[in-house]
């Protein structure tokens, strides 16, 4: 095991810091979503084991910086600019991103009420859902009742169905 942590513990480390950095400024700018939050997410996850591996390749250096206190003023640092994003993030209230909140009203309203927001018909609504292969009983139906049945998730239903800009 040292063998494979000496060998492998920094450059997964910097690979998936990489990943992550890229990803996460694409999703700084909004730049495709879609293809990058779960990347982002999932392995910003993963990169917290070749983290755990290349500090315990490098154990006694980190020791040796909280010895001479040249570790605290970058932990205090870290930590004074992380709270006012927290603070920020408390003071939103519940519930989180505002765009997410409006998609699961969205994908909860029965197709009658949607259809206006997405600028057509119910009718069409539901001819639009047809098409795709999905069952549709009414106009009452939700997006969730429809993407259940049909064994799709309703936010990517929705985003399906968005008007063309």
């Amino acid at each position: 095991m040292g063998n494979f942590i000496n060998r492998y513990a920094t450059p997964l480390t910097t690979g998936l810091f990489f990943v992550s950095l890229i990803s996460g400024l694409a999703l700084f700018f909004g730049w495709l979503p879609q293809v990058f939050h779960g990347m982002h997410e999932w392995l910003s996850l993963l990169l917290l084991l070749p983290f755990a591996l290349h500090m315990a390749k490098n154990w006694r250096a980190l020791v040796a910086y909280a010895k001479r206190k040249t570790l605290v003023v970058p932990l205090v640092l870290s930590l004074v600019v992380a709270v006012p994003f927290a603070i920020a993030g408390l003071s939103r209230g519940p519930g989180g991103n505002p765009a997410y909140r409006a998609v699961g009203v969205m994908t909860q309203a029965p197709l009658s009420d949607l259809a206006p927001v997405l600028k057509t018909t119910p009718e069409a609504l539901v001819e639009a859902l047809k098409a795709q292969g999905l069952a549709v009983s009414s106009t009452a139906a939700t997006l969730a009742d429809v993407a259940a049945a049909g064994g799709q998730q309703p936010n990517a239903l929705l985003i399906s169905l968005l008007p063309k800009p």
